[in-house]
Formats: C-alpha cells, structure tokens, sequence
C-alpha cells in the first residue's frame, strides 16, 4: 500500500461510519501525507502578522485612515487584540512583524523589525513598490519562517494589518484570476455605498493605469501589493519548503497565497483554507483555488484570527486520527 491508502485505510478502520467524521477526516490525511506519517503531531504552532503601511490609503479607498496601521501593531505588542487574545486561548506563538510601517517604533523584543520602507506608494499613479523593494521583501518573510522552524515548529499561520490593504488584494485576484475588479472588492474595514463605488472607480483607474502590468505574480505584487503581502508570500513559499502545515487565514492571506501557488504551485498540497472571509471576493478566491475553507463565520477582521479560531478543529483532526480506537482495537462489529 502507499502511505496515502495506508493513513485513508486508518481513517476508515476508526469506529464509526466510512466518512463520519467529513472535513476533519481530509484534513487529517492532508496532515498525515505532508508529515509523511501515520501519526502526525502539530508542534510548537505559530502565526506571523506582518503589518505594514499603503500608499493607495490616501486616495480614499478606507473607513479608517492610514494611522490605524500603526496604532494596532501598538495594540497588539499590549496584547489588546483579538489575535492576541484568540491564540493565547489556543496555546498558539504569536510573532508581530514590522514589515514596512509608517512609523518608528521603540526597539520591542516582541516586534521583528524587516522594515522594507515606511509604506508603498500609492499604486493609482506609480508601482507599490521597486522590484528590489518586492524582492527583499519576499525574501525577509522567507528569512523568518525559516527562523521559526528551527524552533520545532511545524504548523503555521499569517495574519496581516494595513489599512489599505484589501485594495491591493483585490486588485492582485483581478489581475492574476482575469477576473472584473468589481467582482472582487468589498467593503474593506465597513465603507458605506458611495465610498465603496470611490474604492471600485479608483482601483479601476489604477488598473488601466498599469494596463501595460502582465499576470505574472512577481509583476503585479510589485505594481499593487504591500510589504506585508509579498512578506506573506515568501512566507509561505519558505513554510511549504520547510513541510509545515500552512494555515491559509483570509482575504488578504488568500491573496498572498494567490501570488505564492503561482510561483510555486506544489505549495497548495501544504495548505489548510481556515474560513472564508465575509469580504466579497474571497468566495470567489477559494473557488478559483477549488478548495472549501473549514470554517464560514462571516468574519473579516484579518490579523491572523480565522487561522487561530480554526485551529483547534486542526487539532481534532490529528486527535482522532492518533487517538481513536480502530474497530479492531475496540472489539466493534465492522458492517
């Protein structure tokens, strides 16, 4: 047998019916295969926020203005918020990355410093970012995955802030899916209607601005994205390297995920799609990636949170796989 009939005639074997146990039964043999085991084990589990500061804030495209960036990455080195309050209940490390705010921040041991520069350029006139700018930047979120891994840990998740930053998602989805930029923006942190039409006629403009940009991923992350996203997408070019289990959080971490699967599309097999965000086009995202998240809770805060709520249904999914009796062990009548 191959490890995947032998983990799949594990699953079937526990005492219950063929498929009882649905999703948590596919993550387990996801988990199972990528370890390469019968009996996988999820250590020292982890989730990276990049934070960083956009350009295309300030042409209007947000509820809240560019300064929250900052003010959060505060809030979370004080433990004030929900990420940091979600993976303390779940016995999850958090790692805060500074990864091209616009401010300078005191020197924190709980803060990794990778600042790339402070903030994009607004992309409706000019690139995000250099190609160097883009290029280090996805390599510094390669850099510290590959530091968290010498820890022991094996499962990992990444979480984002920036204001501005579900603009460059859905620019990057547009592009890289050939799918209408209307199709993919929402409402970000809650513009209302007549924002929101500002948000589509701006990122149109910047679109045909750039119409000169082709759909390779490298290109349009340095055209539209942020720091923290190409961060994000060297982060989990380096996690599938280094065999972890790659927790896929929301919008923006989908979007990421996006530009990092067509770099290297062997990463998908490393990835579990932890909810679907209520931002309009990230239904659309897990679609064109033909995956089904675990969880839809109509969340949409980012900062890693869906990757930490969902977490501890990973953990079951190794549990019962590890733990379970097998009708044979338990004596049970097979039908």
């Amino acid at each position: 047998m191959t490890l995947r009939e032998q983990i799949q005639h594990k699953i079937n074997n526990k005492t219950k019916p063929l498929g009882a146990l649905g999703k948590l039964e596919e993550v387990a043999l996801q988990i199972a295969l990528i370890q390469e085991t019968l009996t996988p084990s999820l250590v020292k589990p982890h989730i990276v926020v990049f934070a960083a500061s956009h350009g295309i804030a300030s042409e209007g495209v947000s509820a809240y203005p560019s300064e929250v960036t900052f003010q959060m990455v505060l809030n979370f080195l004080q433990g004030g918020a929900a990420i940091n309050v979600f993976t303390k209940q779940n016995g999850i490390e958090l790692a805060l990355v500074d990864a091209g705010v616009d401010h300078d921040f005191e020197p924190d041991e709980n803060l990794i410093d990778a600042k790339i520069n402070r903030g994009t350029k607004s992309f409706l006139s000019e690139s995000a970012m250099t190609e160097s700018e883009c290029q280090r930047a996805i390599e510094k979120g390669k850099e510290i995955v590959k530091n968290i891994a010498k820890t022991g840990c094996n499962v990992i998740g990444f979480g984002e802030m920036g204001i501005g930053n579900t603009s460059s998602a859905a620019v990057i989805m547009s592009k890289l899916l050939n799918i209408p930029i209307e199709d993919c923006v929402g409402k970000g942190t809650g513009v209302n209607p007549d924002q929101y039409q500002n948000k589509i006629n701006i990122l149109m403009k910047a679109i045909s601005n750039h119409a000169e940009v082709s759909i390779n991923p490298m290109q349009v992350l340095q055209t539209f994205g942020g720091f923290e996203i190409a961060m994000m997408c060297g982060a989990f070019l380096a996690a599938a390297e280094e065999k972890m289990v790659l927790m896929v959080d929301g919008f923006i971490s989908s979007a990421a995920f996006l530009c990092a699967v067509k770099l290297n599309p062997a990463i998908k097999d490393f990835a579990v799609f932890c909810h679907q965000s209520e931002e309009k086009g990230h239904r659309i995202l897990l679609e064109s990636l033909n995956v089904k998240p675990l969880l839809n809770l109509d969340m949409r805060l980012g900062e890693g949170t869906g990757c930490a709520v969902a977490y501890p249904l990973i953990k079951s999914a190794v549990a019962f796989l590890n733990e379970m009796a097998s009708f044979e062990s338990a004596g049970v009548s097979d039908k």
